[in-house]
């Protein structure tokens, strides 16, 4: 139990320092940055497929509401997300780009996206829901969402 709750201490303090930091950039207060901080709220949320509550979210369902929230809107699942906005190449992603996945071996199709929230160097974070993590950050750099990784597209 106590684990759990270092845990959960542990993703809600980096979610402050997150939310912190991707409100210095370059566009303050962008509608970017207002929409990872919404995200970054959902941080800890179990997950749930088809899920779009603080009781569960999935992948796409995370980023539907995010966005939803600001105004924008998103279809419901990643494979006909990833058919909106302006594709555009990985070292070029910013804060609020989404990120589209493969995450089964032999997917024929996009399965999975996460949302670019920090972007420093080489290195890119993105918030996502995770089936074993719930809604966290993870990083591009980290093998399984690298190798994974199919596109990156920009709806802001």
């Amino acid at each position: 139990m106590a684990a759990a709750d270092n845990h959960r201490r542990g993703v809600a303090e980096t979610t402050e320092r997150l939310a912190e930091k991707s409100s210095v950039t370059n566009r303050p207060n962008s509608k970017a940055d207002k929409v990872i901080n919404t995200a970054l709220t959902f941080s800890g949320v179990r997950y749930k497929f088809g899920g779009t509550t603080r009781k569960g979210m999935d992948c796409s369902g995370l980023l539907y509401i995010s966005f939803g929230e600001h105004n924008v809107s998103l279809p419901r699942t990643s494979i006909h997300m990833a058919e909106e906005g302006k594709k555009i190449r990985i070292k070029d992603v910013e804060k609020g780009d989404l990120l589209f996945f493969k995450t089964k071996k032999r997917a024929k199709r996009i399965n999975h996206v996460g949302m670019v929230v920090k972007v420093e160097g080489d290195e890119v974070k993105f918030i996502h829901a995770s089936t074993s993590r719930g809604v966290t950050v993870s990083s591009l750099r980290e093998g399984f969402w690298n190798s994974a990784f199919v596109k990156a597209t920009r709806i802001l």
